[in-house]
């Protein structure tokens, strides 16, 4: 079940979700292959910043111990 914060009727500011690993194997080799899921809710939500097939750079903000997720942008 997912814990969700509602702000107001269309907005949610967060969600309980998990971290799930499934591994894959290539060319012998097994690999860790993570994936976080994201509450319907929260995508639904008018300020999540993506959409389906966006490209992302995730990156470990070691000092607010977080995972940071924001859209790619091509530099000009």
């Amino acid at each position: 079940m997912d814990i969700v914060t509602q702000v107001s009727d269309t907005t949610v500011i967060e969600g309980k979700s998990k971290l799930m690993n499934r591994p894959s194997r290539s060319k012998g080799k097994l690999y860790d292959k993570y994936f976080v899921y994201v509450p319907s809710e929260v995508a639904r939500d008018s300020n999540f910043p993506f959409k389906s097939g966006d490209e992302v750079i995730v990156r470990i903000d070691p000092e607010n111990k977080c995972l940071v997720i924001k859209k790619y942008t091509e530099e000009p």
